[in-house]
């Protein structure tokens, strides 16, 4: 497996055969366990969620009648209320200490949790909006502490690794919940009710592995290299933005959000390109998350060596690629699906893991959760905005040129992120692979 601890013995460190040994131990050693039980949490957590994702916007435009646009209101909420707490949940999570980052994980996967059910209950627009936004809620909460948990639990020289690690567990849950749902919907008479009511179950099975076997205290697995001095439990946030690595994250992770097209947009827009039957709808997250879980943990590796920031950019390219196949003059079938998907699951592999391991270099141990949320939260509230645009392009102009406009942001977003991180890129920093690398 990949690699926790990397660092030599001290009575050998000074010498060649120290070195040596030093990375005999690397290459032996194994993904700390807390990497893999919180791996496990989101694996299971991710099967639930995604049964709902899958089949979330065939149910709201299909089943419910909703337009292109009320349907971008909704995934605008479902991808973007997260965004209003994320900073809430960084910030509670630092205040709590060690053991905080557990408790308030634990306080967000149980809301989330909670909300399956309602599914059930509500089909009007204001009141699914409602149960969608607490849902979110629940993600905005748990998502910063369980990252800083990662970042504390692996050695910086391989963060990369370790986000790629969990990020693959977790992404074998996005590929197992759409089969499942695929599954219930051919299965069962009541199909969406089969569907919310097997994802609630697993939800609360996510929950009670979070509880009994993640340990209460996230601890640093060596000597951070995060520039400047120590932040604070509960640092304002204009206080990380001061900090020019956070800066210029957080900018990057804006422009390129602002032209991230939603999943559930671009499976929308492969469906009506095929003319799929609504049966197979569900099936198209697998291809993305088959991707993901292959591409994952190679793609952290190499981050770590030839820099987090320089591959989160590059990524973006493959999303591009993915964009561009969209609305191309090009025959339908299977290779237009699988192009599509296969780039898509690639620009994951390259940018979302990828972004909180050159987060969590930027930034001190005791604000671990606070730094990764400010980041987080510019990038779910850009995608917010972008669901919300394209909604309505969409509903405007149709697909195609919804697409098409979309390429051309996103080319133009990766041009100036490129250039924003230049400066970062060029310096020596905790990003540089010089420092990861024996």
């Amino acid at each position: 497996m990949y690699l926790a601890d990397g660092r030599p013995a001290p009575s050998a460190s000074g010498t060649p055969g120290g070195r040596r040994a030093g990375r005999i131990r690397r290459a032996g050693a194994a993904v700390p366990s807390t990497v893999l039980v919180l791996g496990t949490v989101s694996l299971i957590t991710d099967i639930s969620s995604e049964m709902v994702t899958a089949v979330l916007p065939l149910y709201l435009v299909a089943e419910l009648g909703l337009s292109p646009l009320g349907f971008g209101v909704l995934d605008g909420i479902y991808n973007g209320v997260s965004a209003l707490v994320r900073l809430v949940g960084g910030r509670l999570s630092d205040r709590g200490g060690g053991r905080g980052h557990k408790a308030v994980a634990a306080v967000g996967y149980g809301l989330s949790a909670l909300c399956k059910p309602l599914l059930l209950m509500v089909h009007s627009l204001p009141l699914i909006g409602a149960v969608l936004a607490v849902d979110r809620t629940g993600k905005g909460l748990r998502t910063a502490p369980r990252d800083a948990m990662i970042s504390l639990a692996a050695e910086p020289a391989v963060r990369g690794r370790a986000f790629g690690v969990h990020r693959a567990m977790d992404t074998a849950g996005a590929l197992c919940g759409p089969l499942v749902a695929f599954l219930l919907l051919r299965a069962a008479a009541e199909g969406y009710d089969a569907v919310f009511t097997v994802s609630f179950c697993v939800a609360v099975l996510g929950v009670v592995v979070l509880l009994l076997f993640v340990p209460g205290r996230a601890l640093p697995a060596a000597k951070d290299t995060a520039e400047g001095t120590p932040a604070g439990p509960g640092t304002p946030v204009r206080d990380l933005l001061r900090r020019p690595q956070v800066r210029r994250l957080t900018a990057c992770a804006v422009l390129l959000g602002l032209t991230t097209v939603s999943d559930s947009f671009l499976y929308l827009a492969l469906q009506r390109r095929l003319d799929l039957p609504a049966a197979w709808f569900p099936l198209l997250p697998l291809g993305t998350a088959a991707a993901f879980l292959s591409l994952a943990v190679p793609m952290g590796a190499i981050a770590d060596r030839i820099g987090r920031r320089r591959l989160f950019v590059a990524g973006h390219l493959l999303l591009l690629g993915a964009y561009g196949l969209l609305p191309a003059p090009l025959g339908g079938g299977t290779a237009l699906v699988c192009g599509v998907l296969v780039l898509h699951g690639a620009f994951y592999a390259a940018t979302d893991g990828v972004l909180a391991a050159a987060t969590a270099d930027a930034v001190p141990e005791d604000a671990r959760g606070s730094g990764l949320a400010v980041v987080q939260t510019g990038q779910t509230a850009a995608r917010f905005v972008c669901s919300l645009a394209f909604g309505a392009a969409w509903t405007a102009w149709g697909d195609r040129t919804a697409v098409l406009t979309a390429a051309g942001g996103l080319a133009l977003a990766a041009v100036l992120s490129a250039r924003l991180l230049r400066p970062a890129g060029s310096a020596a920093a905790p990003d540089s692979p010089s420092e990861h690398t024996p």
